[in-house]
């Protein structure tokens, strides 16, 4: 669903960097929607040790996409749960942050500046994909619930986002995942998925929107979102007698924790505009092909994307809004004698629970 352009947009915004221990390549291309909703974040040094990556699909307009670029790391970095060592605890908190950092007046605010026309920090014209700069993330905050305005009781925007982020510290990867953006990693040139797609049909997410109030028609939540899960999208999260997490539309995270091990290749985060285009083990053998010889991993990513794009807007598949982060591990990965991978989990997915090949149809 969507409006669509006559031809699409194929200019692409990519970059590539690398530390001592990772590299990473991006690209996002608008294609045929007549707006840009995605958003991403590719940060080598978070901190002195750890990397944070993170997409973001926009749906309803661009804003919460673009908030959760700029801020959602910068929350993650200054939890308490994060300065004890607990990335998953952080992870998980942060995500619910997004949804209280954009109600009140400097919530509206904030959403305000990020939906002009020129962006105000970047001066990029608005419609162009956004990612923030590295050098935003020790920003300090001011305490947001307390600025007084004549938006002083806004609830919060109506359009929402996915948003799936991986953090890496030595050979800990942390993936935090609301909506159908999807996180996946290649072992020994197998494809694991490392998030679960959050579709209303889900045994768990339908029990939550009904015993919430909600319903589902059509495979959409009161018959207009496709997702159970995003930041944002506000008039879903509305009832004072239920917690965020049981809400008709939720952000709580699952995270997943596991430890990296030689045999792992890359990691690739992407929205859903490739996922309807490629399973996950397609695009790892995809990825796999041509790595060695293109000459930078956003090349390679720039030929997923090609790849992804539908030649007439006929079919739906491939008509969407595509960004997608490939992460390289450099080897060794850990310095330690177990070369097996270990998972711990504070949600309900681990890798060696889930197959390696998903056609969720999302």
């Amino acid at each position: 669903m969507g409006v669509y352009l006559s031809t699409p947009k194929t200019e692409k915004l990519s970059e590539d960097g690398e530390n001592d221990k990772l590299k990473f390549g991006l690209s996002s291309m608008q294609g045929w929607r007549a707006t840009m909703e995605d958003a991403h974040s590719a940060l080598l040094d978070l901190d002195n040790g750890t990397s944070f990556f993170g997409v973001f699909d926009g749906h309803g307009g661009r804003v919460v996409a673009k908030f959760c670029a700029k801020y959602l790391h910068r929350e993650v970095l200054r939890s308490e749960a994060y300065a004890a060592g607990d990335l998953g605890a952080a992870a998980h908190k942060a995500f619910f942050r997004m949804d209280e950092m954009m109600r009140g007046q400097r919530g509206w605010r904030e959403l305000q500046l990020l939906g002009d026309k020129i962006n105000q920090f970047t001066g990029m014209i608005e419609g162009l994909i956004w990612s923030p700069r590295g050098s935003d993330s020790n920003a300090v905050h001011d305490d947001w619930a307390f600025e007084e305005g004549p938006h002083s009781d806004f609830t919060g925007p109506t359009c929402g986002s996915t948003a799936c982020v991986a953090i890496v510290r030595n050979s800990q990867l942390v993936v935090a995942n609301a909506g159908d953006s999807r996180c996946v990693i290649s072992r020994n040139g197998q494809a694991y998925n490392l998030s679960r797609d959050h579709k209303p049909e889900l045994e768990a997410e339908r029990d939550r929107i009904l015993k919430a109030g909600g319903y589902i028609q059509m495979g959409r939540v009161n018959g207009t979102i496709n997702l159970a899960r995003a930041i944002g999208d506000m008039e879903f999260k509305q009832n004072k007698f239920l917690t965020p997490d049981k809400q008709i539309l939720t952000a709580d995270p699952d995270v997943n924790t596991v430890e990296l091990c030689d045999d792992d290749d890359f990691l690739v985060l992407a929205c859903d505009g490739i996922w309807d285009c490629m399973s996950s083990q397609q695009l790892v053998d995809f990825i796999h092909e041509h790595i060695k010889t293109e000459s930078s991993l956003s090349a390679v990513c720039e030929r997923v994307l090609d790849r992804c794009l539908a030649p007439s807007t006929l079919g739906g598949e491939g008509c969407d809004n595509m960004t997608m982060i490939l992460v390289q591990f450099k080897k060794p990965i850990s310095q330690n004698n177990n070369a097996s991978a270990s998972e711990q989990s504070t949600g309900d997915t681990q890798l060696s629970d889930i197959p390696a090949t998903e056609e969720n149809g999302s």
